[in-house]
C-alpha cells in the first residue's frame, strides 16, 4: 500500500511539474522570447547556439545586417559569462575544461530585438562594475567611440578583475540602440546576480 502511495504523489508531482514547463513555454511565448537557455557554457555549445540564433532569424526574413548585429551583441554577452562568471567549474586534469554558469534571452519586444544574460559575479566587483557602467549608459555615440579608442590604447588593466567591464561593455554600448539595462541583485554576503540587456 505504501509503494502504491508512493507511486501516485510521485505521478501528482511529475504532472504538475510538467504543467509548469507548459506554464513557463507560455510566459515566454508572451514575452516574445525566442531563445532562452540557462546552465554551464562552453566555447564550442556557443558556437553551436550561434549558429542556431542566425538560422533562426534568417528563417523570420530578418535582413542580413540586423542579424549581424544581434549576432555582434550575442557574441559580445555570452564572451562576458563565459570568462567572468563566478559560478565555474574545472577540471584539475592536463586538458582541463572549464564549464561558466549563465543565463542568455532573445527576443522582440516593439519591433526590436534585444538580448540578456546574466550570471553571478564576486559581491566586490559591484560597485566598480556599476559605475562603469553608468558611465557608459551616459555617453553619447561620438563620446563612446572616442572612449573606445582611449581604452585600445591602453595595454594594460590597472585592476585585472574589473577587465569584464572594458572593451566588451564598451563595445555592447556603441552598439545597442537604447542606453545598456543593467540590475545587480545580492545573492548572499559574497555574490551577486548581474543582469544585462542590449536592443538592436
Amino acid at each position: 500500500m505504501s509503494v502504491e502511495l508512493n507511486l501516485v504523489i510521485d505521478s501528482k508531482e511529475v504532472q504538475m511539474k510538467l504543467k509548469h514547463l507548459y506554464k513557463f513555454k507560455k510566459e515566454l511565448d508572451a514575452q516574445h522570447i525566442f531563445f532562452g537557455f540557462s546552465g554551464p557554457l562552453s566555447q564550442e555549445l556557443f558556437v553551436e547556439i550561434g549558429h542556431t540564433l542566425r538560422n533562426r532569424m534568417k528563417l523570420e526574413e530578418t535582413n542580413s545586417a540586423k542579424v549581424l548585429k544581434v549576432f555582434s551583441l550575442f557574441v559580445e554577452q555570452v564572451q562576458n559569462v563565459i570568462h567572468y562568471s563566478a559560478d565555474r567549474l574545472s577540471t584539475t586534469q592536463p586538458d582541463s575544461v572549464e564549464l561558466s554558469h549563465g543565463v542568455i534571452v532573445i527576443g522582440c519586444e516593439n519591433e526590436k530585438y534585444y538580448v540578456m544574460c546574466g550570471n553571478l559575479i564576486n559581491s566586490n566587483l559591484v560597485d566598480d562594475l556599476q559605475n562603469r557602467l553608468i558611465t557608459l549608459k551616459n555617453m553619447d555615440k561620438e563620446e563612446l567611440k572616442r572612449y573606445y579608442k582611449e581604452q585600445r590604447k591602453r595595454e594594460t588593466n590597472e585592476n585585472s578583475n574589473s577587465k569584464g567591464a572594458g572593451l566588451g561593455f564598451i563595445e555592447l554600448a556603441r552598439k545597442t540602440t537604447q542606453p545598456i539595462e543593467f540590475e545587480f541583485q545580492p545573492v548572499d554576503e559574497h555574490l551577486a546576480f548581474f543582469s544585462l540587456r542590449t536592443f538592436i
